[in-house]
């Protein structure tokens, strides 16, 4: 179990890297961050696919098709939503409502995987989802008092942040849990290879929207200089860095991990990602964060460390 913690901490703080691209290209449509980002992602899995090609060979059709199902929604739309989210409201308000996932994730996986998995306890899971979801509250709380008398364009351009970013929060409910789902019946097959073929999948897709993306900003006179933007370098560099460490090297660590721990435990375990955002994010502002926004970090890490405790038991022995 500790090594499957290790290894979601890890998926955490790589994945932390994807809340502040956004932020360092503020001139870039999302639509080009997410098509970039896994048009990169699929051309760091190819000479990946090389070493793993005997296990790939072993996927079946439909393990594909899973993988394509997978890249579409847990990858393309996801950091379409997120990066939206990011553009429009900054980095911390869509970071503490992603946030949300563990809650969202272990409720979601303790209804539908307990017979698989083992229930854990409503009882015992609930302070660990109180804390949890307190400390969330107080980060939100203190990004909202920062906003320091918005105006009503701003709230609407919050607003419209924040339904991007439920929605962000609704494909990484899914991505997860189907995930899991495939990696625990399948056991015996390799997460690294899993990892790079879910990468070698979104090619053709990420390869698909930036010709279609390309073509509409010729079609509609955008002022945008395709194909990499106004600075090419720091574009292609930022979605080549963030393809390696957040797409591969990360969905690698979580496959690891989501072998190794319950459903439900694994979900409360994205928390690390929003911590890591959150420290990110901070030290792109140059300043630490208020009192408020400690004291929910402190309670997002008493909150896992509460679930860690958490053994599940066989469904017929749980007790609600």
């Amino acid at each position: 179990m500790w090594t499957g913690i290790l290894y979601a901490l890890a998926a955490g703080l790589m994945w932390g890297l994807v809340f502040i691209s956004p932020l360092l290209l503020p001139g870039y449509p999302a639509a080009l961050q997410s098509v970039g980002r896994y048009l990169a992602f699929g051309l760091i899995a190819l000479p990946l696919a090389w070493m793993d090609r005997r296990t790939l060979r072993m996927l079946a059709p439909e393990d594909w098709l899973e993988a394509l199902k997978l890249a579409a929604v847990g990858g393309l739309l996801y950091y379409l939503c997120l990066a939206s989210a990011i553009q429009l409201a900054g980095a911390p308000l869509p970071t503490v409502i992603i946030g949300t996932l563990p809650v969202v994730i272990a409720i979601t996986a303790n209804i539908r995987d307990a017979h698989r998995d083992g229930r854990l306890s409503w009882l015992s899971l609930a302070p660990s989802l109180v804390l949890i979801t307190t400390g969330l509250a107080c980060v939100n709380s203190a990004e909202l008092a920062a906003l320091d008398h918005p105006s009503t364009a701003d709230l609407w351009r919050y607003a419209r942040g924040a339904l991007l970013a439920f929605g962000a929060v609704a494909c990484w409910t899914w991505y997860p849990l189907r995930n899991a789902d495939w990696l625990r019946r399948h056991p015996d097959r390799s997460p690294r290879a899993w990892a790079t073929a879910q990468g070698l999948a979104t090619l053709p897709l990420a390869l698909i929207g930036y010709a279609l993306l390309w073509f509409f900003m010729k079609a509609t006179a955008q002022p945008f200089s395709m194909p990499f933007g106004p600075q090419p370098w720091r574009f292609v560099g930022l979605m080549a860095a963030i393809a390696l460490f957040a797409s591969w090297l990360g969905a690698l660590c979580w496959n690891t991990a989501s072998q190794r721990l319950p459903t439900a435990l694994a979900g409360q375990l994205i928390v690390f990602e929003t911590l890591a955002a959150l420290t990110y994010a901070f030290i792109l502002r140059g300043h630490a964060p208020g009192g408020l926004t400690l004291t929910g970090v402190a309670l997002l890490v008493a909150g896992v460390a509460w679930a860690v405790r958490i053994k599940p038991r066989p469904i017929e022995l749980a007790v609600e």
